[in-house]
């Protein structure tokens, strides 16, 4: 959520800047509820203090001064309790506050209004008529939908033989890349940015995440789109980042030990509510999905930085991969509520004649880590409360669909890229 500060001294801004993200908060609401809030928090504490005077008396009390005592605690029940829906008032209007996005995000009001930053690689032009992922998986045997809509239901597919060892040779792919610091390294180089070479740490995050805890990441709504656990206070999680990025959540951070950037591995689930009837075919809409997910932890002044290394990293793994792309600023009313910056990376796909979101690169400032209370301690003693970004570094169904289209032959087969088989015993085709 926003400093209420940085609120109140641009009341008008972040009214205007809320509407533009697709967000009608009522400002002036909110400030004169926290004033509300700040009387019952004041009256509070002096009737505290006064009580304190009596307990503290050294002498044994009069009877009136007992009955003052009496009557003073009684007040500051009903004042307290004025304080408490006051308070838990002030918290839901603050957290309906979206993120204020950077001076960089464009104006829009939908994706359509996203701007093409630039496109990389050459889209392929074959002799013979491209066919899209779901033909060439579903003629194949590589991919079942029907056998698993008997045990799951629709948006559920098995996936088999030659695809399992390229999803698992795009994992291995992304790790080599992320954990070295050479390799990193070599992409700051590539990109000219100014950051720090320390790689990702691997992890492996719990597939769950508790209500208060996905509230706090600002990450739970829609709720509609979510898997609730029945009888219990958890979900699943929708990607991996919504349980690395709580990872220190009520911790106090070394500033030396930062950035802190971590990179975990999930099978992520997802209603996809509202989207029945669109991308019905193959595997680029389901209700299950693997995911490969960049997370990090910086200073302040580290946190753009840290935004504009993820999306490198993004576009290296993809050039690596040889896939035509797109890279997309995202509009303000497309980046999201905790975003203060946003970009996706498309792949194009021949066989449907069109791009598909594969990566996203999100950058959310402080927003989070104030639900989340996780800061840093700066050397001279401050205390900051971290910046954070995640993004993805492979979301693997789909960059698996960019592989099949872009890299299928007249009969069927697909070619491996070449950086993939060292990970798949020098295979060359599926």
């Amino acid at each position: 959520m926003l400093d209420i500060r940085f609120i109140r001294e641009n009341a008008d801004l972040v009214q205007k800047q809320s509407e533009q993200k697709g967000y009608p908060v009522d400002i002036q609401s909110l400030l004169q509820k926290y004033e509300t809030r700040n009387t019952y928090l004041r009256e509070r504490e002096n009737l505290k203090q006064k009580i304190n005077e009596i307990s503290s008396a050294g002498s044994r009390p009069s009877e009136e001064r007992i009955v003052d005592a009496r009557k003073l605690k009684e007040q500051h029940e009903v004042i307290n309790d004025n304080f408490r829906k006051a308070d838990d008032e002030y918290i839901r209007l603050l957290k309906g506050v979206p993120n204020m996005p950077l001076d960089s995000v464009p104006e829009g009001t939908s994706e359509a209004d996203n701007k093409v930053d630039h496109e990389w690689g050459e889209k392929p032009h074959f002799d013979f008529q491209a066919k899209t992922h779901w033909e060439l998986g579903e003629s194949s045997g590589l991919i079942d939908k029907e056998r698993a809509s008997k045990v799951s239901g629709s948006r559920f597919a098995y996936i088999k033989g030659g695809l399992v060892h390229l999803q698992m040779a795009i994992l291995q792919f992304g790790l080599s890349v992320l954990t070295s610091e050479d390799s990193i390294k070599k992409i700051i180089q590539e990109f000219n940015l100014e950051v720090a070479s320390k790689p990702f740490m691997p992890i492996l995050p719990p597939a769950m995440v508790r209500t208060d805890v996905y509230d706090n990441m600002d990450r739970l709504e829609p709720r509609e789109e979510r898997y609730k656990i029945d009888g219990e206070e958890l979900w699943l999680q929708g990607s991996a980042e919504h349980t690395l990025g709580p990872m220190y959540t009520k911790e106090i951070l070394s500033a030396n030990e930062l950035p802190i950037r971590i990179v975990g591995y999930l099978t992520s689930f997802r209603r996809e509510a509202g989207s029945y009837g669109k991308d019905i075919e193959g595997i680029i809409r389901m209700h299950q999905f693997d995911k490969l997910e960049m997370e990090s932890f910086s200073l302040p002044e580290q946190g753009l930085e840290e935004h504009k290394l993820m999306i490198a990293i993004q576009e290296y793994l993809m050039r690596q991969l040889k896939l035509p792309y797109r890279v997309l600023n995202k509009c303000k009313a497309d980046i999201g509520k905790p975003n203060a910056s946003g970009w996706d990376l498309d792949v194009w796909l021949p066989g449907h004649n069109r791009y598909l979101e594969t990566h996203t690169a999100d950058f959310m400032t402080d927003y989070q880590s104030r639900r989340l209370k996780t800061r840093a301690k700066k050397s001279d003693g401050d205390m900051v409360f971290v910046h954070t970004n995640d993004a993805t570094a492979f979301a693997m169904g789909r960059t698996m669909i960019g592989i099949m289209e872009n890299y299928q032959t007249e009969e069927g087969k697909i070619v491996v890229p070449e950086v993939l088989r060292p990970y798949m015993n020098n295979q060359t085709t599926l």
